[in-house]
């Protein structure tokens, strides 16, 4: 195996990011999801547009108040599905009530029954982002393979959400990562499309 500082670096980051957001006290990360859910959406969601959303895992910022708002203003939703490792992620319908079932890591996903859709916006879990629109993940790429793909069929709109503690001065990229065009947190909502 290769040495690649910026893997190194990555590596080094998702522990401490992990550490820090692992650390936040769990009323003060529900009333993040709840603050962010609260102010209003920073792009129009036309009607019947969707948007995937995700299940939270462990310490992960919780996206579904927000989803149930959007949802609410006539958004579609969906939730994303490991296929495969190496591949993008399956973006399959949801609404609340729908039955789930255990997919990849224990999270939620619809069932194989479940419509497959190609969202507009995506809400994107992440360990740590940057005000240039880098966002680091776990590491296996799901989601720059996601929207890369979705990119290059039609508009998208990619929007981090995470608690403000999550933000680093750079997250270290390589040419496969994909930029977010938005970040929500309870402090405010970075909009990086210039």
């Amino acid at each position: 195996m290769t040495y690649s500082p910026i893997a190194s670096a990555k590596s080094d980051l998702r522990k401490v990011a992990l550490a820090r957001r692992d650390a936040l006290p769990a009323a003060e990360r529900m009333a993040a999801a709840e603050t962010i859910a609260t102010r209003a959406f920073p792009i129009a969601i036309a009607s019947g547009a969707v948007v995937s959303g995700f299940m939270p895992l462990n310490s992960e910022i919780s996206p579904l108040t927000l989803m149930r708002k959007l949802s609410d203003m006539g958004a579609r939703l969906a939730l994303p599905v490991v296929v495969s490792r190496g591949l993008p992620l399956l973006m399959r319908a949801y609404a609340f009530g729908d039955a789930l079932v255990k997919g990849v890591w224990g999270i939620r996903v619809p069932p194989p029954e479940a419509p497959e859709v190609e969202p507009d916006v995506l809400l994107v879990p992440l360990l740590a982002f940057d005000r240039n629109g880098n966002r680091l993940g776990y590491g296996a790429g799901y989601y720059d393979m996601t929207i890369a793909a979705l990119r290059a069929k039609k508009r998208v709109v990619a929007v981090g959400v995470a608690f403000a503690a999550q933000e680093v001065d750079e997250v270290p990229t390589t040419p496969r990562d994909v930029r977010l065009d938005l970040v929500l947190t309870e402090r405010e909502m970075i909009d990086i499309r210039g």
